[in-house]
């Protein structure tokens, strides 16, 4: 069974190898404040301030 994906489409996807990974909104002065998010079974995770998505490669956990 794959796993749920969400209904809309992020506005930015990057592919990542950590389920650990840190988004600060690009574009230096333009960006957001840093914030550390975790991938969870799901496979993916989405930032709250920019909305982009992190889709982890690999299995989770896996540092």
């Amino acid at each position: 069974m794959s796993a749920p994906q969400p209904d809309h489409q992020a506005p930015e996807t990057q592919h990542v190898t950590q389920s650990k990974v840190a988004c600060d909104g690009g574009e230096g002065a333009l960006g957001h404040p840093r914030v550390w998010l975790a991938i969870g079974e799901e496979g993916w995770v989405e930032c709250p301030y920019c909305d982009k998505r992190y889709i982890l490669d690999g299995p989770a956990g896996h540092h």
